[in-house]
């Protein structure tokens, strides 16, 4: 499949802000409207299972949220299959169209009381789909700004994807304080939702035009490579980084099992920071307006360092970006959730997300782009899909079911700390094991031992650039070059 020349990327040409707007803007509205059926778990609860009581409902409302995340593997699988094959264009078009459909169709389903028990079925059915296409969208995406990205920005363009996420849950809660001040609980539960769920909806046109213009990364690499690299005049065909077989990489299944580690503690403690919202209504007591504010302040913390922890992982390298927000994070869990039980005032509740969404969220990126680049390109969204869907799936669909359960079996409000605790611990003890991937390590990279991979090469980070891109090919000539310079 040749190439078409479109007025975006392609192989060497970075985007412009236009393009690389379109990739972020599409994933953050598809995170809102998924992220917004977590906060607003309990105003769903009653209006599709409120014959189940106030505790069985919004333990319904989790459970139904759950599902979503069942599907998430089976369209990492397909749609990543679609964006390594056909490119990353259609792959996100795709998974954007099929998210119109299902946050569409929930924010129209009629409650219990107007259709019984074909409402929850609704709901489920929505979801499973909705899950589909979000598991499809995060490969495609990725794989799309790392490709795009200049080597050395990899870090910041990346964190785009990331930042867009979390952008989303800030205006998810600014929807939520908005539509708290405008009407009453009654009001959220009979409209409010509903009208939150249909902001997003209403975008989708917007988005599917927006997406329509990105060009296209995949097909100068797969297809390209080798031809690009050996046009090199001069270049030993040893020093060629074909990406099917990526000389110096990781195998590909320590790579997976190690993402899926760090994956795992990363959506516990994502989706434990979410969970704060419903947390402070449900077991806090406090009242909708403040709850809504904590989603504001996460949102808005893991906007600014998704983008700050992209930044530096290109200047420091990815392995202290994952470590040192990680090592304190782990620090203040406890003592934050410690203090939070016994003072349970709005300040105290926004402080402490506040605190603990930056130590999370530094890290996020680092993590993500570490995976990715350690990925060839013909599986990267695919392999990327695959990984992320999988750990979101297992424990971003139970994260807040499982939050929910040990709150009422302990009555302690610090289990979701110890729970988040573990998670992160094991997150750390992954990222350990992993190497530096970014190019050119910075001096606190440098510093810190990493493990050893098997088959050394010149390159142990397996991190040249992109074999068909314009600097690899830049990289090349001047390695011919200077090779062609007799020695003094």
């Amino acid at each position: 499949m040749q190439n078409q020349k479109r007025p975006g990327a392609g192989p060497g040409v970075v985007p412009g802000a236009g393009q690389i707007a379109a990739v972020a803007a599409g994933n953050g509205l598809e995170f809102y409207d998924f992220v917004t059926y977590s906060f607003f778990a309990v105003q769903i609860g009653h209006c599709f299972f409120p014959h189940l009581g106030a505790e069985g409902s919004l333990l319904a409302s989790l459970a139904t949220f759950g599902v979503g995340f069942l599907f998430r593997p089976l369209g990492a699988w397909a749609i990543g299959r679609v964006a390594d094959r056909r490119g990353r264009r259609p792959a996100m078009l795709l998974s954007f169209a099929l998210i119109g459909v299902s946050v569409t169709g929930l924010a129209l389903t009629p409650s219990y009381r107007s259709i019984g028990p074909a409402a929850p079925v609704l709901a489920i059915g929505f979801r499973m789909l909705q899950g589909f296409a979000l598991g499809g969208e995060v490969g495609p995406s990725t794989a799309f700004l790392l490709e795009a990205a200049p080597p050395e920005r990899r870090g910041l363009f990346t964190a785009l994807q990331a930042a867009s996420a979390d952008a989303a849950v800030l205006v998810a809660g600014l929807v939520g304080i908005l539509l708290s001040f405008l009407t009453d609980a009654a009001g959220l539960e009979r409209w409010g939702w509903r009208a939150a769920l249909l902001l997003g909806a209403a975008a989708v046109p917007f988005g599917l035009l927006m997406r329509r213009t990105i060009g296209e990364t995949l097909h100068g690499g797969a297809n390209g490579n080798v031809s690009a690299l050996s046009a090199a005049p001069g270049l030993p065909v040893d020093r060629v980084q074909v990406d099917r077989v990526p000389v110096g990489r990781m195998p590909v299944r320590r790579v997976a099992v190690l993402g899926l580690a760090m994956l795992a503690a990363a959506t516990i403690g994502n989706y434990t920071l979410d969970y704060l919202t419903t947390f402070a209504e449900a077991t806090l007591h406090l009242s909708p307006s403040v709850a809504f504010r904590v989603t504001v302040i996460v949102g808005g913390c893991g906007v600014a360092c998704d983008l700050l922890g992209g930044w530096l992982s290109d200047r420091l390298g990815r392995r202290p970006v994952l470590l040192v927000p990680g090592l304190l994070l782990l620090l203040l869990l406890l003592p934050a959730f410690a203090l939070l039980d016994r003072v349970r005032e709005p300040a105290v509740l926004l402080g402490m997300a506040a605190l603990l969404s930056c130590c999370m969220t530094l890290s996020n990126v680092s993590m993500i782009v570490t995976i990715a680049e350690a990925l060839p390109r013909g599986l990267r969204a695919r392999g990327l899909g695959l990984i992320y869907a999988v750990s979101i799936s297992v424990f971003g669909g139970s994260a807040q079911l499982v939050i929910a359960c040990l709150v009422h079996w302990t009555g302690s409000a610090m289990a979701p700390g110890f729970y988040m605790f573990g998670a992160v611990a094991l997150g750390l003890l992954a990222a350990w094991r992993l190497p530096e991937t970014a190019p050119g390590r910075g001096r606190l990279a440098a510093a810190l031992p990493a493990p050893g991979l098997a088959g050394g090469s010149g390159d142990p980070a397996g991190l040249l650039p992109d074999p068909g891109s314009s600097a690899a090919i830049t990289t090349a000539r001047r390695l011919a070059t200077s090779s062609r310079r007799p020695s003094r």
